[in-house]
């Protein structure tokens, strides 16, 4: 089967082109042949006629789409002439943002009611959208998540002079809003003047694309005021590992997610986590187990403390989930779902 997978991001350091190059290498390993491209309604006067103009010369089987508004909202405008069963992988954003505000609201549920099939990578998201769409429901479909470890050597601790000994917060993740990045750092303002009571250093660590101009530019006036945070720009994700194995605890404050790849590159490694409590988290953190979600201030400064202080209770924290984020698993799902949304609509 001839597969043509459109990605909104072309930057090679974003979840959604990770994402989207493991399901290439998945499903070329069961036989198909895929193309993956990057459509953006950014970058031409005529964005829908650059969608259209990618499947007529790819002539695709089936055409995967990632993100219901970004990239659906395109198709819907020429859905018309694009002659082949759509599957459209949701978001985060998507479902947690994008059905609350009128506007993507209406894109997204037509998405919903149109596409040949829908994924998603987190559970209890496809299980909230089938009570609320039941008519959907048959096409919803689980896709297990999973990653792919770099092999590449990232110094981290080199990178910002930071001994051994010290407590290492890394936060990967792009700067922009729905990150909550800037927030972040306020979050880690209420424990910044405890360092010499606890006798313990520690520092915060952000890596990731700028992806939000006016945002970015708040960002980097945060982190020049603060001795303690750090951004490194972009780590490729070959090298995300090997930044991640020498993080002490790896953290997420995002407002909206749809599974993390972060989250569970952190999980995969056996890396204690340290997340806001939102549905795309959930799945990813036992808490007390592998890492902690917080809710509010409050609790983010009792766990980050605990953290931060207790070297033992890291350590207990330390405990690989590897077996439930595998990759054969994932492609051996990704097959049987383009497989079947191809033979029900042909």
């Amino acid at each position: 089967m001839r597969i043509l997978i459109c990605s909104p991001e072309h930057n090679k350091a974003t979840g959604n082109w990770v994402t989207a190059s493991r399901y290439c290498r998945g499903l070329e390993s069961f036989g198909h042949q895929v193309s993956l491209r990057h459509v953006c309604s950014n970058e031409s006067p005529s964005p829908v006629e650059s969608l259209a103009a990618v499947v007529g010369r790819v002539k695709p089987d089936l055409l995967l789409l990632l993100h219901a508004y970004r990239l659906g909202k395109l198709w819907l405008q020429q859905r018309q002439q694009i002659n082949c069963p759509v599957v459209v992988m949701l978001s985060g954003t998507d479902v947690n943002e994008g059905l609350r505000q009128p506007e993507q609201a209406t894109v997204v549920e037509l998405v919903l009611h149109l596409a040949d099939g829908l994924m998603a990578h987190n559970g209890l998201m496809i299980e909230a959208l089938r009570c609320q769409y039941s008519e959907v429901a048959a096409r919803l479909h689980y896709l297990p998540a999973a990653i792919e470890l770099g092999t590449e050597d990232y110094s981290l601790r080199q990178q910002i002079d930071c001994s051994d000994d010290t407590v290492l917060f890394l936060c990967p993740a792009s700067i922009r809003p729905v990150k909550g990045v800037l927030h972040l750092i306020e979050l880690f303002d209420c424990l910044a003047w405890q360092q010499q009571k606890w006798q313990q250093n520690w520092q915060l660590v952000f890596c990731g694309p700028e992806l939000d101009d006016d945002y970015g530019q708040h960002f980097h006036r945060a982190v020049d005021e603060r001795s303690w945070v750090h951004y490194l720009g972009v780590i490729p994700p070959n090298s995300m590992a090997a930044a991640m194995r020498q993080a002490d605890v790896v953290v997420n404050n995002s407002k909206s997610e749809g599974l993390p790849n972060a989250l569970v590159e952190a999980s995969v490694l056996g890396k204690p986590i340290l997340a806001s409590d939102i549905v795309g988290n959930r799945p990813i953190v036992d808490q007390g187990a592998n890492g902690f979600l917080y809710r509010d201030q409050q609790q983010f400064c009792q766990f980050c403390t605990e953290l931060i202080v207790d070297q033992l209770l890291r350590a207990s924290l330390s405990q690989s989930r590897a077996d439930r984020y595998r990759v054969d698993q994932e492609s051996r799902e990704l097959d049987r779902i383009c497989r079947e949304v191809y033979d029900r609509a042909c």
